[in-house]
């Protein structure tokens, strides 16, 4: 992903179990949108992320296998898909999958990685019965368009083991930050995963890039404004 498109995609939604991250490999800086740092009990821009402070809300069992992970990406930019429990201030344990995807400038430089975090209900986070899709206010496209979501929110369940409440937030949270409609992310995001089945590299590492680059193969023509 272009690193000149990264504040646009990136951005706080309204999704408060879905937030934005970003590490510079310039700097070694994190930066971590407000929903990030509410996930770690943190208020609004009271707290700079680090890379010790992150580690220092992994949960105890989880922070050898973490800690390896943001080695790499601290190292050498690397992406990522972690599902682990952190600890947040008040010593409550939340379960979180996060993901990331390299960040390239606009002469396809490595510069860092930028993903986000999503907030799971529990460990073994199971699907539930829900019409979210109706109560977040998406009206007629999400009604005309319920067939590509439904179909996307299953990808999205598929790869990273969530419910359908959480894909749903996944793909309210990237058609916010992107400000591309919902079903026109849906569509694009179906027809990639598709091509992607049957790719070389592992299934989960093209979904992540998939997922975080979507938007910016979405004909410029098309209707901007979200769902």
């Amino acid at each position: 992903m272009d690193a000149s498109d990264m504040d646009r995609v990136l951005g706080a939604g309204s999704c408060h179990r879905v937030g934005s991250f970003r590490f510079t490999l310039r700097g070694q800086q994190w930066e971590w949108s407000d929903e990030v740092a509410a996930m770690h009990g943190y208020p609004p821009a009271t707290v700079t992320p680090t890379t010790e402070l992150l580690l220092s809300h992994k949960h105890p069992d989880d922070r050898a296998e973490v800690a390896a992970t943001l080695a790499e990406t601290v190292e050498k930019g690397a992406p990522f898909c972690s599902r682990h429990r952190i600890v947040d201030t008040t010593g409550h344990t939340r379960h979180v999958l996060v993901v990331a995807d390299q960040e390239v400038d606009k002469d396809g430089e490595l510069v860092g990685t930028a993903g986000f975090y999503v907030e799971l209900d529990s460990e073994t986070e199971l699907d539930n019965d829900t019409q979210q899709a109706e109560s977040q206010g998406t009206l007629a496209d999400i009604v005309r368009s319920r067939a590509a979501i439904e179909q996307a929110k299953g990808a999205l369940m598929l790869v990273y083991g969530i419910s359908a409440d959480r894909a749903f937030d996944v793909l309210t949270w990237r058609s916010q930050a992107s400000n591309v409609k919902i079903r026109l992310l849906a569509q694009q995001l179906v027809a990639e995963f598709t091509e992607a089945v049957n790719a070389p590299s592992g299934l989960r590492s093209v979904f992540d890039h998939l997922l975080l680059t979507v938007h910016e193969r979405i004909p410029h023509d098309l209707e901007r404004p979200t769902a």
